[in-house]
């Protein structure tokens, strides 16, 4: 007999039996069954009814001498059965498995779990599902929680792979063998793309296994990998869930964070903690945009590296194309930091082929010029050293400065980043349309992780409390600089999370862009080619019902021009961060945050 496999055999069939034991309790005074076990350390009873009680009798019972057996064979195997040679990779099976689906046990779903869960309960074959998305975005959790949702008898034929770098698929390959002759259906692999072959042999999951009726569901951070897997070797025969992007409502519903604030300064990743730039004991741990350093950590290990991954491994690095000169120069971790850096700060070429520039202090000096309250208008921005400024943010972002590239960033090298940028669902293009008709609408590119953008902007403001001049000021002068700075970056970042939520929520007949005019814009436009008709937003990042918020919105010659093009405009509407209200003029003014919630 082959221990380590009656082990497994054993495992499996305890995980489907009732776990606990059975005691009586007086009820109205008579005797009555329940069973009790423990559960997170937690004492848990449950009454046994009368036409359940034969079938669970006799799982209690037999579940003792299964774990009796399964306890002798363990006193007699030296080896962890998870390591042994009948296994090559690290497979999970049995209460092992169970054991670690208990943590997520009470944990929030992503609203993507639903489709995990169809995948899971279809009878399709031939087609593996792909969960994959940037880090900290609840892949591993989805996987886990799936198991935690399954019957004794599903679970007890689950097995969960969590892939290592030195794996390859030719181990994976037995292994999965293995356990189909063993019976299991449903197998979830986690990191997969860790494995250097995993991107050139990925079929092997659909041809072979998934066609012979496994569920096979495939997970990892690196989602270029997948990305190239779903354009070759797994082109149609993948269902696919991004992880990546996760919207306010969901923010809001899985981490109990209702302000838009706080996704702004947190939001891409399911966590959140406090931030302080100078005092590292008192920041948490947990959160992905927590300082510049965690920020600039999480973009190399997330992002660039995911990038490089996947295209090292791709046809032997085959598909570098222009990035290869980069890459052997050592230098594409820095272009891919300092794409995503100009992105954010909306120069993506002017940026890359000049000396760094900070557009952010640039645009909140002149906010401040002309702030129409007297107590806050202030031209201190002007007087900042703001070479000193530059050189600072250059440090702190690890950006190579043109003279210091041995490798010059070209359009070629943009492009080809964006593209692999927009794969990972890291930036999304909602056009800026105009009201003539012929006119092209113009790329305008969106984050989807604000955290990681508002806190670019945080480290540059504080660069600014660093400078020399600066310090000089008092502490209120400092503060108000500060703050009128990041309220123009929230402003701003506001009107991307909006816009970018209502585009990847529109249905098929909807279009979502600014309209731009000669003078002015509409922050947001839904067209509806159905019906052809329109509805015109504001988005302002105040509290405060003001009328110059709503001035493009009764601007009869805009109004004209819009609906001349995009139909009659059935709705006019500012969104702020007040209550909803309507003005006598017909504007509505609604509350941004109860209006993501519904998207």
């Amino acid at each position: 007999m082959n221990i380590y496999k009656r082990i497994y055999e054993l495992e499996n069939e305890i995980a489907a039996l009732p776990q606990g034991s059975i005691n009586m309790k007086k009820i109205y005074g008579k005797e009555q069954p329940y069973l009790q076990w423990t559960e997170n350390g937690k004492s848990k009873s449950k009454y046994i009814k009368k036409n359940e009680r034969e079938e669970i009798f006799a799982g209690v019972e037999r579940r003792k001498q299964l774990q009796e057996e399964l306890k002798e064979l363990k006193q007699h195997s030296s080896i962890d059965p998870s390591k042994s040679t009948d296994f090559e990779t690290s497979v999970i099976i049995g209460e092992r498995l169970l054991a670690l689906t208990k943590g997520v046990k009470n944990w929030g779903k992503r609203d993507c779990f639903r489709q995990l869960q169809a995948y899971l309960n279809s009878e399709e074959t031939d087609r593996v599902c792909l969960v994959f998305g940037l880090r900290r975005t609840g892949k591993t959790t989805m996987l886990r929680q799936a198991v935690l949702g399954m019957t004794p008898s599903q679970s007890a034929k689950s097995a969960y792979i969590k892939a290592k770098g030195s794996d390859t698929m030719a181990a994976m390959n037995r292994d999965l063998g293995k356990l189909l002759d063993l019976g299991y259906e449903y197998v979830f692999i986690d990191e997969v793309t860790l494995m250097p072959d995993f991107i050139d042999s990925a079929a092997l999951f659909s041809d072979i296994y998934a066609a012979q009726g496994m569920k096979i569901v495939l997970s990892g951070t690196d989602s270029l990998g997948f990305w190239f897997a779903l354009h070759q070797e797994l082109y149609d025969r993948a269902v696919t869930i991004h992880t990546t992007f996760i919207p306010f409502r969901e923010h809001s519903r899985l981490l109990g964070i209702d302000s838009i604030d706080e996704y702004i300064r947190y939001g891409g990743t399911l966590r959140a903690g406090e931030l302080d730039f100078d005092d590292k004991d008192v920041i948490s741990e947990d959160a992905s945009f927590r300082d510049d350093e965690s920020t600039r950590r999480y973009i190399d290990t997330a992002i660039c590296k995911n990038i490089q991954h996947s295209l090292s491994c791709c046809q032997d690095g085959g598909y570098f194309r222009h990035l290869q000169s980069l890459y052997e120069a050592g230098e594409l971790t820095g272009a891919i930091n300092r794409i995503i850096e100009d992105m954010n700060h909306r120069f993506l070429i002017r940026i890359l082929t000049d000396k760094f520039k900070s557009h952010d202090l640039g645009s909140a000096a002149d906010v401040l010029r002309r702030d129409r309250n007297p107590k806050q208008r202030t031209d201190i921005l002007d007087k900042i050293d703001t070479e000193a400024v530059t050189k600072r943010l250059m440090d702190m972002l690890e950006i190579h400065n043109k003279e210091e590239q041995s490798i010059g960033i070209t359009n070629a090298h943009i492009e080809e980043i964006k593209e692999y940028l927009k794969a990972l669902d890291l930036i999304v293009d909602v056009p800026r349309e105009t009201v003539i008709p012929s006119a092209e609408p113009l790329e305008n590119i969106l984050f989807t992780q604000p955290g990681m953008r508002y806190c670019q902007a945080q480290a540059l403001v504080h660069s600014l409390t660093k400078d020399e001049l600066f310090s000089t000021l008092s502490e209120h002068e400092k503060m108000l600089v500060s703050e009128r700075i990041l309220e123009e970056v929230r402003g701003r970042m506001m009107e991307d999370i909006v816009l970018l939520e209502t585009f990847k929520s529109a249905k098929r007949h909807q279009r979502v862009f600014k309209l731009q005019f000669a003078v002015g814009e509409y922050d947001m436009v839904i067209y509806d080619a159905k019906l052809n008709t329109c509805e015109c937003y504001e988005i302002k990042h105040s509290s405060k019902i003001v009328p110059m918020q709503a001035r493009f919105l009764v601007d009869e010659e805009k109004l004209n021009q819009t609906s001349q093009r995009f139909g009659q405009i059935t709705k006019r509407c500012v969104l702020y961060r007040g209550e909803d209200s309507v003005m006598e003029n017909g504007v509505e003014y609604q509350n941004v945050e109860n209006y993501l919630k519904h998207l």
